[in-house]
């Protein structure tokens, strides 16, 4: 099992979920900011021309030679929540990140965000 703290040094590794289909590339690791922690990546998927990242929890990944696995199917990665390559993800949307891997969405102190990208 891979410490979500060494994340950030796979990017542009293969992300593949439990049964080894490639769902994407790991593009960025984002922190819940109370813990500085990883919390979610972001995986690049789609065209070439038409890619876009979606969300992903990273608590609980392994990584091989030369991928990273996570413990959900890639049908449910794929219809995550996500962004343009080149966009910012709003904090009114982070909640839905949460929801959608029936995760509990608790933004900081005085509605500070719960994810910043490191």
């Amino acid at each position: 099992m891979i410490h979500p703290a060494d994340l950030r040094e796979w990017r542009d590794y293969a992300v593949v979920d439990d049964d080894g289909h490639k769902i994407g590339v790991l593009e960025a690791v984002y922190v819940d900011t109370a813990t500085d922690q990883p919390s979610m990546a972001t995986v690049r998927t789609g065209l070439p021309t038409r890619y876009r990242l979606v969300f992903v929890p990273v608590g609980e990944v392994v990584a091989g030679p030369d991928y990273i696995r996570v413990p959900y199917t890639k049908e449910l990665v794929k219809s995550a929540p996500s962004i343009g390559t080149d966009d910012v993800l709003p904090m009114e949307e982070e909640e839905a990140i949460f929801q959608h891997y029936g995760l509990t969405y608790k933004p900081g102190a005085d509605g500070v965000r719960q994810l910043a990208r490191r």
